[in-house]
């Protein structure tokens, strides 16, 4: 069985190549993006087992990100990051997880395995 592929946007760029690396290291498969439109490309365009995404981006913010996703693929699970505690309600409804900015890579990877099991769980053929 293969490795799930999670995208993770985010326009800090260092902070997407930390994630990118503690993901990779736990096993999964990681596609990253640097903004908003470049990530829902890379989410039409390929597999994509969850997504980890920022909230604060210029040009598109996550709860634009989020949306369009919901609209487009509502299965796949949804990680919202912030640096922020204080995120508008109708967005964080948008995400199955949120992660401050400031928790470690132990909280990001606990985090998302409960995120992507509770999806496949829900999920047609899942286990329940």
């Amino acid at each position: 069985m293969s490795q799930p592929t999670i995208l993770c946007i985010d326009d800090e760029a260092l902070g997407l190549k930390i994630r990118k690396i503690v993901l990779e290291q736990a096993g999964y498969q990681v596609l990253t993006a640097e903004d908003g439109p470049a990530g829902l490309r890379l989410f039409r365009d390929h597999p994509i087992d969850g997504v980890v995404l920022d909230y604060y981006m210029p040009e598109m913010d996550g709860g634009l990100v989020a949306e369009t996703m919901r609209r487009e693929r509502p299965e796949i699970p949804i990680m919202l990051l912030s640096a922020y505690i204080n995120l508008p309600p109708e967005v964080v409804a948008l995400a199955d997880v949120t992660l401050l900015k400031g928790e470690g890579p132990a909280e990001l990877l606990d985090k998302l395995r409960l995120m992507l099991r509770v999806s496949n769980a829900c999920a047609p053929g899942g286990a329940s």
